[in-house]
């Protein structure tokens, strides 16, 4: 219980920190996985910033996802959370009008990978402008 309090104060503050810096979208750092636990997915995803980690829990990823629609350096952010479990093989989705993502927990519950068709892939390499 401690660990995941702790947990969750550390990913509010990732978001927080994340939605406070002003950038453009392409200087974002983007990490597509796999990670271990604790460790960030950073993705951009049809206009919206994605921030997912997992603790293992019981034998499963215990994932927490966090998005926000990307609206500029004055804008007011609405963040919104998810939270899954996920049993080792087991993905979750999400989907826009455009593009779907898949977050997958690996074997044993040791890691957390984007499972993406090639456009999303595409979408999050960093410009060479």
């Amino acid at each position: 219980m401690v660990q995941l309090l702790r947990t969750s104060l550390m990913a509010g503050a990732l978001v927080l920190a994340m939605a406070s810096t002003p950038a453009f979208a392409d200087e974002y750092v983007t990490n597509l996985g796999p990670v271990g636990p604790n460790e960030p997915i950073l993705a951009n995803f049809g206009g919206q910033r994605i921030i997912a980690f997992f603790v293992p829990e019981r034998g499963s990823c215990a994932v927490h996802t966090f998005m926000w629609k990307e609206q500029g350096p004055d804008a007011s952010y609405t963040t919104s959370r998810v939270r899954v479990n996920l049993r080792p093989g087991e993905m979750a989705g999400f989907d826009n009008a455009h593009l779907a993502m898949n977050l997958l927990c690996g074997a044993d519950a040791s890691t957390l990978a984007v499972v993406a068709p090639p456009e999303l892939l595409t979408l999050n390499e960093p410009s060479n402008n």
